[in-house]
């Protein structure tokens, strides 16, 4: 049962019609007004703003503003809608580009995903919410949304919001603040980016965190990121002795590159992979590893797959990587043959 059936069939009824109608109900309250008509347009505006918190805040950010670290890796980038005034892209491109997506970046079809009547909700809710308002959203790191207690991640606040440029020598954090950095790099930096920097020539290794969400335990007063995650088993290698070359830089491509979304053991079970849909493909699973071929995982790296996020990566890794990653897979994961 999908969360907005809660509101009630009476409402359901009033917002299927707004759905269709095609009404923008990020003006439309502009006009004479009563109470029902606002709690329509707050009802939908919240029904927006929980279909955007899932399907789109990874690449256009949480606010709403691209900032995030998916955004780094795509060109061009992600749409950034603070930025974005109404009249500079007006409604119907937007819900065009939810459906049919735009060929030539990131922003993939939702037909299949998302009803006609939630593109219209999640549009509208960027409209009014980003382009209009210039509003930061709700905050995230919520009990509903796994964050019992944010609070614990208090020091590591200044390098999320960039008060503290990540490249601050280490010499002039204080011990709070070297705690903060440590916390950062090892549990926000996957959506929060690097932060601020003051050197642009940065380098930093930046690596796919399953976060310490649902399950959380914590492990101790200064012991933020301790963990019972039910993802968090999923960002674990595979020990393997005795790789030959060939696999070990498979080993090292997979891991600096695949394991973003299918984890690093391979599953896509990882807190990364759980958002996407479809869900990044198993590559530890019997029944489907069982009928691949070399030739047909050959053509899936290089290619990509249509409709899903899997990327082409031919114009990325060379023939003899892409042969190097399938090794490893093969040897880690599941035979090839």
């Amino acid at each position: 049962m999908r969360w907005w059936s809660r509101l009630g069939p009476a409402l359901l009824a009033v917002l299927g019609g707004c759905h269709e109608s095609g009404v923008d109900y990020s003006t439309a309250i502009r006009g004479p007004t009563g109470p029902a008509t606002l709690a329509v347009a707050d009802a939908r505006h919240e029904a927006g703003r929980k279909i955007y918190n899932f399907r789109c805040y990874f690449c256009h950010g949480y606010s709403g503003d691209a900032r995030t670290l998916a955004s780094t890796y795509l060109t061009p980038a992600p749409r950034n809608f603070i930025a974005t005034r109404p009249e500079q892209l007006p409604r119907a491109p937007m819900l065009a580009a939810v459906r049919d997506g735009k060929p030539g970046t990131a922003m993939k079809s939702f037909a299949g995903i998302l009803s006609a009547g939630d593109m219209h909700l999640v549009v509208d809710f960027v409209r009014r919410e980003f382009m209009q308002r210039k509003a930061g959203n709700t905050r995230y790191h919520t009990p509903e949304n796994g964050w019992p207690d944010h609070e614990r991640y208090r020091d590591a606040y200044p390098f999320a919001t960039g008060a503290i440029a990540l490249d601050t020598p280490w010499e002039r954090l204080d011990a709070s603040q070297q705690r903060g950095k440590r916390l950062y790099l090892t549990s926000c930096v996957t959506c929060h980016d690097r932060g601020r920097a003051t050197e642009d020539a940065l380098v930093w290794e930046g690596r796919p965190l399953s976060y310490p969400r649902n399950q959380f335990q914590p492990g101790g007063a200064t012991d933020a990121v301790t963990s019972a995650s039910p993802y968090a088993v999923h960002d674990v290698k595979p020990s393997l002795a005795g790789l030959d070359a060939k696999e070990q830089l498979g080993e090292t491509l997979f891991q600096g590159n695949c394991a973003f979304c299918h984890g690093a053991d391979g599953t896509g079970k990882n807190w990364i992979g759980s958002f996407m849909e479809p869900h990044p493909r198993n590559l530890a699973d019997p029944a489907f590893m069982s009928t691949m071929t070399r030739d047909r995982l050959r053509q899936v790296i290089g290619d990509g797959l249509p409709e899903t996020s899997m990327p082409a990566w031919k114009s990325v890794l060379e023939p003899h990587e892409i042969d190097a990653v399938i090794a490893y897979i093969s040897r880690a994961f599941h035979p090839v043959q």
